[in-house]
């Protein structure tokens, strides 16, 4: 019964393994006239493993084994890194997914409504 647990566990670590990379964290660059957005985000996981086994004495309830695993994860959008004339920052996202939206949105906006630089 360990073994199994083990194997469950280790292929859940596999699985975990696959997923994380910098492309997952590091989103694909959005490019919006002379400027640069790169988002970054946010990855969790968690899972648990669990197996048992018994054995009654009352011969009505049995005996019997078990096991089993479970997992779940999540993304969330956390900063995008903005790219221009201007050079580079970083600017968070705080909030709801709407919220988020609308500071990545205004963030666009307001770079895009920057006066260009006269090359004097």
């Amino acid at each position: 019964m360990v073994q199994d647990v083990e194997k469950m566990i280790q292929a859940a670590i596999r699985e975990i393994e696959t997923t994380l990379d910098t492309k997952r964290v590091v989103g694909e660059p959005i490019e919006v006239g002379e400027y640069t957005f790169i988002p970054l985000v946010s990855i969790g996981f968690g899972f648990g493993v669990g197996s048992g086994s018994g054995k009654s004495e009352d011969l009505m309830k049995g005996e019997g084994t078990g096991g089993a695993s479970a997992g779940g994860g999540g993304v969330r959008p956390i900063a995008v890194i903005v790219i221009g004339p201007e050079g580079a920052k970083v600017e968070p996202l705080k909030g709801t997914t709407a919220s988020m939206i609308e500071s990545l949105a205004a963030t666009v906006m307001e770079s895009r409504n920057k006066p260009e630089k006269s090359g004097d």
